[in-house]
């Protein structure tokens, strides 16, 4: 029983050496990522860059944005490709840096269950002091709705593949309808299907 103990206690310590054995690095986030054909890092980053500065470079955007910082709800992004991407990751890059632009200030629906239970805790828990308490029903609403979807194409034979991406992002006025902005980015890869695969 002891000798099974001792190698039991021998094959763990080995297993830990081993594990930390490898060697791990810090890459540049924005290094051009080719592991797979599948949508990665560089996608995402292309895609925000280009979507961000044809919207803020717009003509009517610009005239629009230069007295006052209209304010505007991301709805979800919806993916129409065969993977799995992660397309409020997409989101969340695209209203960074239009938030950082200083052109455009946004609701965040994704924080209004916790908005919500903070205002009843101010108003309700007697903890905070009435004058000082933020109270309900003042909250601006949004004048703009961003939206969007991302579809692909996937082209392969025995010796190659080929991935077309197009993301497109639009921007309609909430009170009239209207489209006021839309603009897309298109990603095409190509690899040698032996290397590379979705």
């Amino acid at each position: 029983m002891k000798l099974i103990q001792l190698f039991a206690v021998v094959l763990m310590g080995l297993m830990l050496a081993s594990c930390s054995g490898k060697k791990i690095q810090y890459g540049d986030a924005t290094a051009v990522e080719t592991t797979t054909l599948g949508f990665g890092s560089t996608d995402l980053q292309s895609i925000a860059a280009k979507l961000v500065d044809d919207l803020v470079t717009f003509p009517p955007i610009v005239q629009m944005t230069s007295t006052r910082r209209p304010v505007v709800f991301v709805d979800k992004i919806k993916n129409k490709t065969t993977e799995h991407i992660d397309t409020e990751s997409i989101t969340d890059t695209v209203q960074t840096k239009l938030l950082q632009s200083g052109k455009f200030r946004f609701v965040d629906m994704t924080a209004v269950k916790a908005v919500q239970e903070q205002l009843k805790f101010q108003m309700d828990s007697g903890m905070v002091d009435p004058s000082k308490a933020a109270a309900f029903g003042k909250q601006t609403g949004a004048e703009f709705m961003l939206y969007g979807n991302m579809s692909s194409i996937v082209k392969r034979n025995s010796d190659a593949q080929d991935v077309y991406y197009k993301f497109t992002l639009k921007l309609v006025n909430l009170e009239s309808g209207i489209m006021e902005w839309a603009g897309e980015k298109e990603i095409r890869k190509t690899g040698e299907k032996s290397f590379m695969s979705l």
